[in-house]
């Protein structure tokens, strides 16, 4: 199909072409397959949101829901600074109108705030947007009170998350609740339809592939007067792996679950370098990873993440096969593929504004038409193939997958999370000195 043909045959955000790209990635039923019965009541059924961390991937997660659903509101917000909770819902409110009906009595601070939305029956569906270390915590929690869940990815930043959200994901199957996660390529167009055509042989056998993330660096907060290490840690979180779990987890891990949909899962074994150049002081990321991931049938990719002002941008996945080769662009650059000549033989846009609002509008219809989507397992496996190839590259070992995800006792959360309690001084990883647990 060329461009143009391409731009005339978009799919519908809830066609049967994107479903079943999802579908193919989950093995479950996807909302959008079919269309739910109408005369059904709980194809109407107005549903009640509540959002759990209202920073800006937050507060753009339920625009993106308020924008794209009908007949549901947001009834209760949490976060650990409940102050801003009051402007925020007016914000929201001068956009959505009718659908922002969070009274103050449901504006809840604190680090346990969440578990008063959780104890609210009031409440169907919870969006979890908290840093990531948060994240297997609170989702399973959720899971245990019967709601319904979207969670921002990364889901875990250590291999003792992991092990909690495959719980999660195994409850919430049982109990018939969804979970869709924010990896939102999985429902762009132009990424379904070139893996799509991967998968059916487009370029031949996959040989190899290459992957990046490579961006001009991260934003950093000041410490404030009189706040503990704990507050400073939270407030500046994306320096802190136990919160964040270095840029390769926190923000790469898009180009990472792209590249295991397209290998059917995750990773033999991971080996890799990196280091840090330009973060500032206290900060415990690194500003580079080079990885080589191992995956079944000895396919190598090599993949590279990178945070350095002033340095040559990439975000791009390249999969070369036995008889072609296809380039997917990240945000809206869309995808083609080439044959081994170099003749470009299929190109589609991309459109990432739509993806976003696309994985809050399956998650609403699945509940509506009792079919559950459950994709936490799926993205928490590629959570930890972030991880895996970040222990690579902090200890300068060869890790494998059976390591991480089965024997790894690696568990970065604090013991007992004390909101005025000192923390270790913050340290970055050093290969040959940092130790594989």
């Amino acid at each position: 199909m060329t461009t143009g043909e391409a731009s005339r045959r978009r799919f519908m955000g809830t066609g049967a072409a994107l479903a079943a790209g999802i579908a193919s990635t989950t093995g479950r039923p996807v909302r959008g397959a079919e269309p739910a019965e109408s005369s059904s009541s709980s194809a109407s059924k107005h549903l009640r949101l509540a959002l759990v961390g209202a920073g800006g991937r937050g507060t753009g997660a339920i625009n993106d829901s308020l924008t794209i659903n009908d007949n549901i509101s947001l009834v209760a917000v949490a976060d650990l600074e409940g102050d801003k909770i009051g402007k925020i819902c007016e914000s929201l409110s001068k956009r959505h109108g009718d659908k922002v009906a969070v009274d103050s009595s449901k504006m809840h601070g604190g680090i346990d705030a969440y578990k008063r939305v959780l104890d609210d029956p009031e409440v169907d569906i919870v969006l979890f947007a908290t840093p990531p270390g948060f994240r297997p915590r609170t989702v399973l929690d959720a899971v245990d009170a019967g709601k319904h869940v979207f969670a921002e990815k990364p889901t875990c930043v250590d291999p003792a998350g992991y092990r909690l959200c495959v719980t999660a994901d195994e409850k919430a199957k049982a109990n018939g609740t969804s979970i869709v996660t924010g990896t939102q390529y999985r429902r762009q167009e132009n990424y379904v339809e070139a893996i799509k055509r991967i998968h059916d042989g487009a370029i031949g056998d996959i040989i190899s592939a290459t992957a990046r993330y490579c961006s001009n660096g991260i934003w950093n907060k000041t410490r404030k007067e009189g706040m503990s290490d704990t507050e400073y840690q939270i407030y500046n979180w994306m320096h802190f792996i136990w919160l964040s779990g270095d840029q390769i987890a926190e923000q790469a891990v898009h180009n990472i679950d792209a590249i295991n949909w397209i290998m059917g899962g995750p990773p033999e074994s991971a080996y890799g370098s990196g280091g840090r150049f330009t973060r500032p002081e206290g900060s415990e990321m690194w500003d580079s990873m080079s990885i080589d991931y191992i995956y079944p049938g000895n396919r190598l990719v090599s993949f590279m993440c990178r945070q350095i002002p002033n340095s040559q941008s990439d975000n791009s996945n390249v999969i070369y096969g036995s008889k072609g080769i296809c380039t997917i662009y990240g945000i809206n650059r869309g995808a083609m593929i080439h044959d081994r000549d170099g003749n470009e033989v299929w190109s589609m846009e991309g459109d990432l504004g739509a993806a976003y609002k696309q994985e809050h509008k399956d998650l609403v219809d699945s509940v509506r038409a009792g079919k559950p989507i459950v994709e936490f397992k799926e993205t928490a496996d590629s959570s930890l193939t972030a991880v895996l190839g970040r222990l690579a590259a902090y200890t300068g070992k060869q890790v494998s997958w059976d390591f991480v995800a089965n024997e790894s006792k690696l568990d970065l959360f604090p013991e007992n999370l004390d909101m005025q309690a000192s923390l270790p001084e913050p340290s970055y990883a050093i290969p040959g000195k940092t130790k594989l647990i």
